[in-house]
């Protein structure tokens, strides 16, 4: 067994996946360690798979799986995790772009913390900001009714309120320390293969988004820890493939995913716990949401 796996899953994004594959080749120049890539394709049209193939013969240690159709980004992932052979994996989004990250660090931080399941790192946006998507709490009733009422934004810098009212983002944190969240991005989900053989992978119930929160309930569900570690950063060009395509049927397809990923979560871990009534309210909240994003 090899000490990593990098696992990317691809869709209609040759180019950007084309600099984040080229971005980890300079990076093991940088920082050398024993590891392999798999790429699976979700049935590009736009001339990945060429690339794909023909990059696989230049490198030994990328791997190209090529699906008939598009399966997902979880049952993706899963076909890679199937595939691949390290102690340790990464999954990275084809659109997140690492250029000075030392994986041995990372894989020395857990072996010596034994409790900890997994790990993100700063993960940047082009603007420079952090993407809030890599560092969340779990998105309760009350957290997700502060956020999208705009009241964690307004109570951002206000000690005490913002632990109060900011908790989808853990924005009373400090996001120039190590610490422990709840959610970290699918964008860079750094954990051990032991942890992953208890649970399959992804759930495949979630088709995109949504996938990396359930992941990491599930981690935290077994008692393992879940740490941000802005010690090392990556870039992430998000929404190359998402809400913010030119393709209006894309967008469409996109804005479907990522609103149904928030009733199955909720209908998985929460609905439960509430009455019919207040998980009928939740239900209509994100329909409602949903048409507003159209």
């Amino acid at each position: 067994m090899i000490p990593l796996s990098i696992i990317i899953v691809s869709f209609n994004t040759k180019e950007i996946t084309k600099k984040c594959l080229l971005s980890l080749h300079k990076n093991f120049i940088r920082y050398p360690i024993e590891h392999e890539i798999i790429v699976v394709d979700n049935d590009s049209r736009d001339g990945s798979v060429k690339y794909f193939l023909d990059l696989e013969k230049e490198w030994k240690n990328l791997h190209v799986i090529l699906n008939k159709k598009n399966l997902g980004f979880g049952k993706g992932n899963n076909i890679g995790l199937a595939k691949s052979k390290g102690r340790y994996v990464l999954y990275l989004n084809s659109d997140a772009i690492v250029t000075d990250i030392d994986f041995r660090d990372l894989i020395n931080l857990m072996e010596m913390k034994k409790d900890i399941g997994a790990l993100t790192v700063k993960v940047m946006l082009s603007s420079g900001e952090i993407d809030p998507a890599s560092h969340r709490g779990f998105p309760t009733i009350w957290r997700s009714l502060t956020y999208f009422l705009g009241l964690e934004k307004i109570f951002f810098n206000i000690p005490l309120l913002n632990k109060l009212f900011g908790g989808y983002h853990l924005v009373n944190l400090n996001l120039n320390n190590i610490h422990e969240i709840d959610v970290l991005t699918g964008a860079f989900l750094f954990t051990r293969r032991e942890i992953l053989d208890k649970f399959g992978g992804f759930d495949e119930d979630y088709f995109a988004y949504g996938e990396d929160i359930e992941m990491a309930f599930q981690i935290k569900e077994l008692g393992y820890k879940i740490i941000y570690y802005p010690l090392w950063k990556v870039l992430h060009l998000k929404s190359v493939s998402g809400l913010k395509k030119n393709d209006l049927n894309i967008r469409r397809k996109t804005n479907y995913y990522f609103y149904d990923s928030m009733k199955i979560f909720y209908d998985k871990h929460y609905a439960m716990d509430h009455s019919w009534l207040t998980n009928k309210l939740v239900y209509l909240a994100i329909d409602v949401k949903k048409k507003l994003n159209k």
